[in-house]
């Protein structure tokens, strides 16, 4: 008896080897398709915001501009950078490097690795270098938007020519913007062991120690922060009753301190602060004794303020006043120091 051939052995599937390379590469298909989706939304979306601008009188130009960061970012990098606003202030950067990643493209974070120029309306520009300078900007649909500036180990260089800038270096600046709840902005600076140029009134303050600088705020009425320029956001803001409320302020030069607390502050049809201030003052008349022999302030109001800071002295060898912003005057206690502040000029 003979028993039947078996059947032939089947050839093995090789779906199980295909399968997982077929599915790998559709994946990176998708994800190079919604890659390059998003790089060219992202150009879309700054050229729009560019244009936008320019219609509000800023000027914002590059000589050439680089978008890569594939296969997880999205890279912008924009060679001799220049911006100038209607005011006349200005921001210039041999390279700005911009980076958001591919799933969160609504948070960039932003360098300028070669340092940066700002431009200031009549005093000129000032060339900033440093070991760090970055920043960073997210949530747009805020108002303000989330905004964040950190400079380590920074150089401050007026341009030939131009005017002084109160400080030479400083070890870090910070500055950060944010939105709060009921139509409120926060604004907060800090300024560490910065250094007074050796010929300016904060240098002969200080008398060679280092200067800080603090400054924490909160804005109400943001939403009527708007307008095709800065006066015409700064008038609009005013009108709808947005004020500043200072929660903490203070310039510290060597051992002479201004510091302030408490106060609310506006800006008057004149396109002056006006306001009140708490203050402490501490090596008040000497600061204001040196204000008087720089030309600051004239002789005679330096003295006169320095006489009222004295009568305030207490054992700390800290003054309390009050400095008023009003009819476009400062004033400190019973003293007329100078102008108010100008936030916008008015011609």
């Amino acid at each position: 008896m003979s028993l039947p051939d078996p059947a032939p052995a089947r050839k093995p599937s090789r779906l199980g080897l295909y399968a997982p390379i077929a599915i790998l590469l559709a994946l990176i298909a998708a994800w190079s398709i919604a890659w390059f989706a998003a790089r060219s939304q992202a150009q879309t979306r700054m050229d729009a915001a560019v244009a936008g601008l320019e219609q509000s009188g800023y000027r914002i130009g590059w000589r050439r501009r680089e978008i890569g960061g594939y296969p997880f970012r999205i890279d912008v990098t924009l060679s001799d950078f220049k911006v100038r606003g209607p005011s006349g202030w200005g921001l210039s950067a041999p390279t700005l490097e911009g980076e958001a990643y591919l799933l969160s493209v609504t948070h960039w974070i932003f360098a300028a690795p070669a340092g940066l120029t700002f431009v200031r309306p009549e005093a000129g520009p000032v060339a900033v270098s440093g070991k760090l300078i970055r920043a960073s900007l997210s949530h747009f649909d805020q108002r303000p938007p989330s905004f964040d500036l950190e400079g380590v180990g920074l150089a401050f260089q007026p341009a030939p020519g131009g005017q002084p800038f109160a400080l030479s270096a400083a070890d870090r600046v910070e500055f950060h913007l944010r939105a709060g709840p009921d139509d409120q902005g926060g604004v907060f600076l800090e300024v560490e062991k910065g250094k007074a140029r050796l010929a300016g009134l904060f240098a002969r303050i200080a008398g060679g120690k280092p200067i800080s600088i603090v400054w924490n705020s909160t804005l109400s009425k943001m939403s009527a922060f708007t307008g095709k320029d800065w006066p015409a956001a700064v008038r609009h803001w005013a009108d709808a009753g947005g004020q500043m409320t200072v929660r903490q302020a203070g310039v510290t030069a060597g051992e002479a301190l201004i510091g302030c607390n408490a106060g609310t502050l506006s800006v008057g049809a004149d396109g002056r602060l006006q306001g009140v201030l708490d203050v402490t003052l501490r090596q008040a008349p000497r600061a204001l004794g040196a204000m008087g022999e720089s030309g600051v302030l004239p002789r005679e109001t330096a003295d006169a303020a320095a006489a009222v800071a004295r009568a305030r002295e207490g054992a700390d060898h800290a003054a309390r006043a009050t400095l008023d912003f009003q009819a476009g005057r400062t004033t400190l206690g019973p003293v007329s120091i100078g102008p108010a502040p100008k936030v916008y000029d008015t011609r």
